[in-house]
């Protein structure tokens, strides 16, 4: 009973600590939700029921929001893995200058999205961007292209930033997921005949497919979830063509103190990410590293 009770007692702590800070929180914006609640007019708090959602769906810039997240997360995340995978590969191999080709690498994704964001944005410049500059220089281009001003390349600008920021955490993992495969597989399929491409599929993929698994539902889950680069670069620009539903919502807030519209908005994205997370998992079904 005494070792019950100084148990409960050490975990009291970290319990208060989550209801307020993250369950409090949480129910109290899904209430919020249901409320007619905006800053300015705090006087007319009311429960208005699913007028909030109702309105968030005739929105445009909401359907655009919506539309704009599926191509964010969806390119972000096939780009940033294929191209994280592909260095994974690379950095497996023992060469000179490895240890400080790694730290170049996995640095980018030490550094604050929002920052990423400025830096891609002076990058995307239409008058001083290297980008530009790059582009002229070797003939690709004869006049300046607006990457964050013009509407048909603003969104494909963002999603490039977020790509060239995210491959480090791929491959960060997925290296430490090939150097865990055992050497004994890849010399019993050397003696079977097996050539790089068989290895790869045969070996490899099947060896480290619960840590793909598990990073790319969580680069998903973090890409949907983060406006931080599209602040940076665009702030939801040109005229709300790059907002994504997070940068909407703070936008919501920030801008129009509209509290009752941005809860709608976060709770109509936890159901997005519930039903991915639990159709993503049932698709993805996998037992331990090495079967396939």
């Amino acid at each position: 009973m005494r070792q019950r009770t100084f148990i409960l007692l050490s975990l009291l702590p970290a319990l208060l600590l989550l209801l307020i800070f993250t369950f409090y929180p949480f129910f109290q914006g899904v209430i919020m939700a249901f409320q007619n609640y905006v800053l300015f007019d705090l006087s007319n708090v009311s429960f208005i029921g699913l007028r909030n959602f109702a309105d968030a769906f005739r929105d445009p810039k909401f359907l655009q929001a919506l539309t704009n997240s599926g191509y964010w997360v969806f390119f972000s995340l096939v780009f940033q893995f294929l191209l994280g995978l592909s260095l994974a590969l690379i950095l497996r191999k023992r060469f000179w200058g490895r240890g400080v080709y790694q730290g170049f690498i996995f640095y980018s994704w030490a550094l604050s999205g929002f920052l990423i964001g400025l830096i891609w944005k002076w990058m995307f410049n239409s008058q001083i961007g290297v980008i530009n500059d790059m582009l002229m220089r070797t003939g690709l281009i004869e006049s300046r292209i607006g990457f964050l001003s013009d509407p048909d390349w603003a969104m494909i600008s963002v999603i490039v930033a977020n790509v060239w920021y995210g491959i480090a955490f791929f491959a960060i993992m997925l290296l430490a997921a090939l150097q865990s495969v055992p050497a004994d597989l890849y010399e019993a399929a050397d003696m079977d005949g097996a050539g790089v491409v068989r290895k790869f599929f045969n070996v490899t993929f099947p060896f480290i497919l619960p840590t793909i698994i598990a990073t790319t539902l969580l680069r998903a889950i973090w890409i949907f979830n983060d406006p931080s680069i599209i602040y940076g670069l665009t702030n939801g620009g040109p005229a709300g063509m790059t907002h994504i539903l997070s940068s909407l919502m703070l936008d919501k807030i920030l801008y129009g103190g509209d509290y009752g519209m941005a809860s709608a908005i976060g709770v109509i994205m936890i159901g997005i990410l519930m039903l991915y997370t639990i159709f993503y998992l049932f698709a993805t079904k996998s037992e331990k590293a090495g079967d396939f």
